[in-house]
Formats: structure tokens, C-alpha cells, sequence
């Protein structure tokens, strides 16, 4: 199983080959990972612990997560309907489908948020004997899917603004050194995409999350892989489903094996 040494992507449906001399390479993903090839768990980076990270105050301390929030929209009467309901809700959809992977992500969006919709950590394996720093994220999530709503490398510029204006502690300097920042959207990267992060100086990705959880998509450019993803893969793995038919499953790779972070 070999994978790009300098961005690696993955999409559920067939990849069309990159363009040549283009900085965002392919990961070639493993057709099934079967009972032979059990996740791993790896020693993770968890010093210091997300609980000793000092977050911005959150937007509402009426909701923190999608029940929570769902219980909110029923007793005030919230349009389900309306951008904020679905732009808010979208946001708790990302960070609990990201937490299977080792992410522990906050809503701190509101006014003055640069764009910033989630803030908070990523347990990335390491080859390391001894504990390393968490890596810090800041997300930008576009909830719409809409022809006029979609993401564009305008948006890979906004993301690259929001290093800048980032709250202490998610402040990489000028070249963005410990922070990752990615872009969530609803759709995979279209080539503008890909190629607006190949070119960003900043360590950035995109994930593709649909609006119920299903991750289908992760990519980064590679600034984020000499922030700590070097080594770090993304593929897809099959499970049985009471249907009968096999539901494909966005996991992450460490050298090439399945791996599974710590809960």
C-alpha cells in the first residue's frame, strides 16, 4: 500500500489522475481492509490534554453538541429551515463525525470569528517515545451544498486569513507553525481546491462531510505535513451493514496500516 509523500487525499468515488506538476498528489487507497488487517492503535500526541487549552467563550451556553442543540431548537421554536439553524447544526455534525478520528473540536463561531467555526485539537500518532504538543485546528465549516453555495479558492484565501485573526493560542505566527487550519464542505475539492492549497504557504486541508456525519474526503497540502502529518494517510475500509450491502468508511492510516487513535 504506498501513499503520496507530500498531500494525501481520498475520495469514495473513482479519482481522476492530478495534472502533472501539480504540488497535490493522490493517494492510491487499498480496495478493502479485511480481517487481515485490523486498525492499529499507535501512541498518540496528548501533552498537553485538551482540557488545559484555553478556548474562547462559546457563541450560547444554551447547547454544545447536536442533542443538546436539537432540544434548544424544539423548545424555542427555531426554523429548522433557516441558515442558522442549518449552518449551526452542520457545525456539531463535523465535530462529532472528526472525534472518531481523533479530533476534539469546540463551536466558538459568533461575531468577530474571523470565519472561524471550530476550534480545538488533533491526536495525531507519533514516532516519538515521549509525548508531543496536540496539534491545534481551527475549521471553517460551509454548511450549503447549493450550486451558488458551494466552496471556491476564494474561501482557501478566507481560511488562510483566519490564522491571522485566530484567538490566542491558535496563532502559528507568520507561517502558521502548530495550527492546522481546514475547510468542511458538503462536496469533494474541486481542482481549484486542491490547487489553491497545493500553492498556500499556511498548513491547510479540506474535509468533505455531508450533512449527516459521513466523512468522504480529507486532503492537505504540504505545510500541514511538516506540521506533524508526515506518515499520516487517509483510506477507506468496508463494513457490513444490516442491509447487506457493505457501507465504505473514511479511516486514517499511520505507515501505510489502519489506525484507530485512543479514546
Amino acid at each position: 500500500m504506498r501513499f503520496a509523500s507530500r498531500i494525501c487525499w481520498k475520495h469514495c468515488q473513482p479519482l481522476q489522475p492530478p495534472p502533472p506538476r501539480c504540488d497535490v498528489k493522490i493517494a492510491p487507497l487499498p480496495s478493502f481492509l479485511g480481517p487481515d488487517s485490523p486498525p492499529r492503535r499507535y501512541s498518540v500526541t496528548t501533552t498537553p490534554s485538551s482540557s488545559t487549552v484555553r478556548y474562547p467563550n462559546p457563541p450560547s451556553t444554551e447547547h454544545n453538541d447536536l442533542a443538546s442543540y436539537a432540544a434548544y431548537a424544539a423548545r424555542t421554536g427555531l426554523d429548522t429551515a433557516s441558515t442558522v439553524y442549518t449552518g449551526t447544526q452542520y457545525e456539531y455534525t463535523v465535530a462529532a463525525s472528526l472525534r472518531r478520528l481523533g479530533f476534539d473540536m469546540r463551536r466558538v463561531g459568533g461575531r468577530s470569528d474571523c470565519g472561524i467555526d471550530l476550534l480545538g485539537t488533533w491526536a495525531v500518532p507519533s514516532s516519538s517515545t515521549s509525548s508531543s504538543p496536540l496539534l491545534r485546528v481551527l475549521l471553517q465549516c460551509k454548511a450549503s451544498s447549493g450550486a451558488r453555495g458551494g466552496v471556491a479558492p476564494r474561501h482557501i484565501r478566507e481560511l488562510e486569513g483566519a490564522f491571522i485573526g485566530a484567538p490566542a493560542g491558535w496563532r502559528g505566527g507568520a507561517s502558521g507553525s502548530g495550527v492546522l487550519g481546514l475547510l468542511v464542505a458538503q462536496k469533494p475539492a474541486t481542482k481549484g481546491i486542491r490547487d489553491a492549497l497545493g500553492r498556500s504557504r499556511w498548513p491547510m486541508g479540506y474535509v468533505s462531510c455531508s450533512r449527516d456525519g459521513k466523512l468522504e474526503q480529507m486532503i492537505w497540502n504540504r505545510r500541514a505535513e511538516e506540521e506533524g502529518l508526515e506518515g499520516l494517510g487517509v483510506g477507506v475500509r468496508y463494513r457490513d451493514t444490516e442491509g447487506g450491502l457493505p457501507e465504505q468508511q473514511l479511516i486514517l492510516t499511520w505507515r501505510g496500516r489502519p489506525y484507530v487513535p485512543d479514546e
